[in-house]
């Protein structure tokens, strides 16, 4: 299923150009061997309003997924979950529960991780870790739901 796909890296550094953005690139690459078409990418600061402002706009550009990389530890910058959450129709927590325990196996701080899931408008947005291998490591591990749930969150709701 070609998924049309949207990819933000949160990060302060990055945004400001003081480092040098390797987890958008690396989920890109991971996105294109899944067949999905990247149509959208940013990088904005840790800051809510800036990525619910990203993800409302690449919702409108018609992603039915949007994964962002960073901001999902616990440092007092790490404000993506809380950004999902405040804008968010309904939380997919199966998904990071799964990321979360599949990353046990590879690092034992996968347990501070706050990574999930969400459906946003008709966008599935997806909060992976800011290391560029994490990030593709999660994605990897819930790929195989990704296509039904962009499909489901892209549908019209039906009225009784």
């Amino acid at each position: 299923m070609s998924i049309s796909t949207g990819i933000i890296t949160v990060s302060d550094r990055a945004s400001a150009g003081v480092y040098e953005d390797h987890g958008g690139p690396a989920l890109k690459k991971a996105a294109l061997e899944y067949g999905w078409v990247v149509i959208a990418d940013a990088i904005v600061p840790d800051n809510i309003l800036a990525i619910q402002s990203a993800i409302r706009s690449f919702s409108a550009q018609g992603c039915g997924l949007i994964l962002t990389t960073g901001g999902t530890g616990m440092a007092e910058r790490d404000v993506t979950p809380e950004a999902i959450r405040d804008i968010m129709r309904v939380e997919l927590p199966g998904f990071g529960e799964v990321m979360r325990a599949r990353s046990m196996a590879l690092t034992p701080n996968a347990i501070l991780s706050r990574c999930l899931a969400a459906v946003i408008e008709g966008s599935i947005v997806i909060a992976l870790p800011g290391k560029p291998q994490g990030a593709v490591d999660c994605l990897s591990f819930v790929v195989g739901a990704i296509p039904h749930a962009v499909k489901l969150a892209r549908e019209e709701p039906t009225s009784c």
